[in-house]
């Protein structure tokens, strides 16, 4: 809330702010923000939450530069020097929100590359790229979860992880299937059918079901998807329509089925 307040702080009194105001403002910010961090002695979870504010405010500080010098750089060079300026303190501090913050900001930073220099890949590059990144850091994560005791990584943060692999797994296997079957395709296959089936289990293993739910939407979506770009007629679109109906009442009755079961067995 802090750091929105200064958001809008700069937005409302721009025209009213000198340049070595705007720049001397936030960098007195990240200043004072990286020192109580530093030279305080707040509890730990208070200094993460702190470098965290500091962390956005490098940002902000980016922002300002930006706009009063016209550099006309590339709106990807911003998000990549605030990912590499922040890297250090996301290690550091190995705190859950700064670690999803540097995250964002990596596939940010992607995204625009893609879009503003890299423009000959096509999406299905792209969404493969991110479905692969993405996927891979939730594994790490999870992984060291399992093997380190002392590493208490949120439950929270593997579950937005995972949205984010199921969101870019959706996409990549859809703008995919508009395409012939090509080896780039089959290989996106192979490993949406191997991250979903780790998920799965996971989730069984786990008793959550979070991933019982997502991973299953997802392949609903797929499928309709499929449907869809075989026929857009009408009986098509009332198949797709049932199987849609069909497919989500069958996954809310074996989620209820198995929320029973662990229950009793409990």
């Amino acid at each position: 809330f802090s750091v929105a307040g200064i958001i809008f702080f700069f937005a409302y009194n721009w025209a009213d702010l000198n340049k070595f105001a705007k720049l001397g403002i936030v960098e007195l910010l990240v200043i004072a923000t990286t020192g109580i961090v530093l030279f305080s002695k707040l509890k730990l979870f208070t200094k993460n939450i702190i470098l965290t504010g500091a962390s956005m405010l490098v940002g902000v500080l980016y922002a300002v530069f930006g706009q009063i010098y016209q550099t006309g750089a590339n709106a990807y060079d911003f998000f990549l020097a605030w990912t590499i300026f922040i890297a250090l303190w996301v290690l550091v501090s190995n705190f859950a929100p700064l670690w999803l913050l540097f995250i964002v900001l990596i596939n940010t930073t992607f995204v625009l590359y893609t879009n503003q220099v890299a423009q000959y890949w096509s999406e299905l590059n792209l969404f493969s790229i991110l479905f692969v990144f993405n996927a891979s850091v939730l594994i790490f994560f999870t992984l060291l979860s399992a093997s380190l005791q002392k590493i208490v990584i949120p439950d929270w943060f593997l579950k937005i992880l995972s949205i984010g692999v199921v969101f870019f797994a959706t996409i990549a296997f859809t703008i995919g299937i508009d395409r012939s079957l090509n080896s780039e395709f089959l290989v996106l296959l192979a490993a949406i059918i191997l991250v979903f089936g780790c998920g799965l289990w996971y989730g069984l293993q786990k008793k959550s079901t979070f991933y019982l739910a997502i991973i299953p939407l997802s392949i609903i979506i797929m499928i309709s998807a499929l449907l869809m770009q075989i026929s857009e007629g009408e009986i098509m679109l009332l198949t797709v329509s049932m199987f849609i109906i069909i497919s989500i009442s069958l996954v809310i009755k074996n989620i209820i089925n198995l929320q029973k079961k662990w229950k009793n067995a409990s």
